[in-house]
């Protein structure tokens, strides 16, 4: 497993979590379900105005989106 597919763990988590699937998301974010998929394995980079949506939807951080922390909490 490589740093860039563990970096990614809490997207897949998060929605798996929610019981959605990623075409649900893709859909939510106007992206394509394989898009959606290649973020979650790290295929591909998730571009900023993604993972601001990403954390809006799911209410947590984007340090925690990416790994950072295990703290889901945004800061204030």
């Amino acid at each position: 497993m490589t740093l860039r597919t563990t970096q990614y763990r809490h997207i897949r988590d998060l929605r798996e979590d929610a019981d959605l699937t990623q075409g649900y998301i893709a859909k939510m974010l106007g992206c394509s379900q394989v898009a959606y998929s290649y973020y979650e394995i790290g295929k591909r980079d998730i571009p900023t105005d993604i993972l601001i949506k990403l954390a809006n939807f799911y209410n947590v951080s984007i340090d925690y989106l990416l790994d950072q922390t295990n703290n889901k909490k945004r800061s204030i």
